[in-house]
């Protein structure tokens, strides 16, 4: 089986101006999705996602990925997933067994390798007949979910949370600034609420997307504890591991980040400066699943736990399902609350959620069909997906 084309589909989703959130981030404008497929002389082909821009992440694809790999075994992931990050020095890196990444394999180059590595997965698990997860080797057909939002303001955010927790939810995350903005008053005012609402049996975490400075995020810690938090995501920039340390030996508030470290040699680096208590990697931004496996076998290693960063698009959703049920140290499973049906209406089956956990599917591959027409359901639209 050779590799005869990969093509990519760009896609938006305009937010309604009555449905947009506001977070540290900005208002949310958009949602957009950059779908790579995978085709082969075999009649299988496979899609994957690439996070990031949708127009950079097409053409990293067609211009730097695509013709090293036209020709080439599908089925052979690892050693195609060192060619795209080795670049021309592909074929000595496997020679000499050690890997010599070319010039910017981080940023928008892996999420592209992440998409085309997703999809070849997805044609790997066709070819067998088995879902992906059964070929990593299953852990579990099942995991606990948590309901991934808390945007509101002031009081309203225990009315939302409360909400989450009503779908059946044993678990909900909450942003540390919602559309009111951010002060350490609104935070205790929001995340108190929230608390109130859930009661004391249904775990809340608080998300700062590494938008405070060292001291900030110690202060935002201290009154996190009041409330029994289940765990403070990037409470700091994720370029300042040793700070996030300061702020983790600082709290009891377990530590938990990872959803922009691109490869397994930057979560190493978290690991090893105990800057961490749950690494979150996105398989859409770090490498796909063949380095994401890696990932959360590495943190294994460390007795750190693995919650993988779920958000943006169905088919992320779809590939990180698969690593959940095969890593022995992912418990919790994150499913957004955000109103894109780039999330939940791009495949003909509908993902099975139900009664707080998210269940594996077990036809091969990936296990979902691409709906027909979806440039045409939602053409994509240039311009930004956050406005501050």
């Amino acid at each position: 089986m050779k590799i005869t084309d990969i093509k990519t589909t760009l896609l938006s989703f305009p937010i309604p101006e009555e449905k947009r959130w506001r977070t540290d981030l900005g208002v949310a404008t958009k949602s957009d999705n950059c779908l790579i497929h995978v085709d082969t002389d075999s009649d299988i082909s496979g899609v994957g996602i690439g996070y990031g821009n949708p127009e950079v992440i097409k053409s990293i694809v067609e211009t730097q990925l695509k013709p090293s790999l036209l020709g080439e075994n599908p089925l052979y992931v690892e050693g195609l997933w060192e060619k795209m990050y080795s670049g021309s020095r592909g074929i000595p890196s496997l020679n000499r067994g050690v890997s010599q990444p070319s010039f910017s394999r981080r940023g928008d180059t892996l999420c592209a390798i992440a998409g085309i590595d997703i999809a070849l997965w997805d044609i790997l698990g066709k070819f067998f007949e088995k879902p992906i997860y059964q070929i990593l080797g299953a852990s579990r057909h099942r995991i606990r979910a948590y309901a991934s939002g808390g945007w509101a303001p002031g009081v309203e955010a225990g009315e939302e949370m409360a909400g989450y927790a009503a779908k059946g939810f044993s678990a909900v995350k909450m942003r540390a600034e919602g559309i009111d903005g951010f002060s350490l008053t609104k935070l205790r005012t929001r995340v108190g609420s929230a608390r109130k609402a859930l009661g004391p049996d249904i775990e809340l975490m608080v998300d700062a997307h590494g938008s405070f400075d060292v001291s900030t995020a110690k202060r935002v810690a201290k009154i996190l504890e009041e409330f029994d938090i289940a765990w403070f995501e990037e409470p700091v920039s994720y370029d300042d591991h040793i700070g996030q340390a300061e702020v983790r030996k600082s709290t009891i508030v377990p530590i938990s980040s990872g959803e922009s470290e691109s490869t397994r040699f930057e979560i190493l680096d978290l690991l090893r400066n105990r800057s961490v208590d749950i690494v979150q990697p996105d398989v859409a931004m770090s490498g796909g699943i063949t380095e994401n496996r890696r990932i959360a076998a590495l943190a294994g290693t460390h007795n750190i736990r693995y919650a993988p960063h779920v958000w943006g698009s169905g088919v992320t959703f779809a590939a990180s399902i698969h690593l959940a049920m095969h890593a022995p140290n992912c418990f919790i499973f994150e499913v957004s609350q955000s109103n894109s049906p780039l999330n939940w209406k791009l495949f003909v089956e509908p993902f099975e959620i139900k009664d707080g956990y998210v269940y594996a599917a077990d036809r091969p591959g990936l296990g979902f069909t691409l709906q027909d027409g979806l440039e045409k359901l939602y053409p994509f639209q240039k311009g930004p997906s956050y406005i501050y």
